[in-house]
């Protein structure tokens, strides 16, 4: 039994909701909280189903706040929980549509009208181009280590081709279901907007992976993420000849 409380700032200039696609209800939790600004909403569900799912503001325009950052992943664990892993990562997909042109420095304007034309200026992983690209915030782990990533999509209007260069899937749990059997060996795998996944591998080789979608041009409109792995060379598994 999940107790939910959301609260709009009294600065805040709109209605505010959620929708938890985790969550079993009219609206997935938006029915029951509209949220005005200075006001806080309350309301308590039940996780019927384990899984990866997608959260995100459900209040008109729905494509207008989600294109604003209003989304995430909440995780519901079967009974037992995961198999245990040494490094756990989240990672979210969106789109930023903005009147000016990509690269303009300074405040930005939305565009309704790229949005509805589905003409994103940015590609986003974790709310700003090249977030993951930062040394504040991009992903570590050390050789030897297995990682899971939670992967979803916020959207709102395209889907994922997830790919981490230089690494090869070893378990991918398939639309976000944890209780299906997992999908091996994975090179790249698809996600739909408001959809997720988990996948897993194990770091075998020192050095820098980049996290992409493989649709691949979106990486020069700020869609990559490094994950870097520490520990000594294994040229075992990789190395150059000559």
């Amino acid at each position: 039994t999940v107790e939910l409380h959301l609260k709009n700032e009294i600065g805040s200039s709109f209605i505010h909701s959620i929708d938890l696609h985790a969550v079993t209800g009219p609206g997935g939790g938006s029915a029951l909280t509209q949220t005005n600004p200075g006001e806080e909403s309350v309301f308590t569900f039940q996780a019927l189903h384990p899984g990866i799912f997608v959260y995100h503001c459900a209040t008109p325009s729905v494509a207008h706040h989600i294109a604003s950052g209003m989304y995430g992943m909440i995780v519901v664990e079967p009974e037992g929980g995961l198999p245990p892993v040494s490094r756990e990562f989240y990672v979210m997909q969106g789109e930023i549509y903005t009147v000016q042109p990509f690269g303009t420095q300074g405040n930005l304007d939305f565009s309704d009208a790229k949005m509805l034309s589905e003409q994103p200026e940015y590609f986003v992983f974790n709310g700003a181009a090249g977030a993951l690209t930062q040394d504040a915030y991009a992903l570590h782990a050390n050789e030897g280590d297995t990682v899971r990533i939670f992967f979803g999509v916020g959207g709102p209007n395209f889907t994922s081709s997830f790919h981490v260069i230089g690494e090869i899937f070893d378990r991918v749990y398939n639309l976000g279901s944890v209780t299906s059997p997992v999908l091996t060996d994975v090179q790249t795998t698809m996600v739909p907007p408001g959809g997720a996944t988990a996948v897993e591998f194990q770091v075998q080789v020192p050095g820098r992976y980049i996290l992409v979608d493989h649709a691949i041009a979106r990486l020069e409109r700020g869609l990559a993420g490094y994950l870097y792995v520490d520990g000594p060379d294994n040229p075992a598994v990789y190395h150059k000849d000559s």
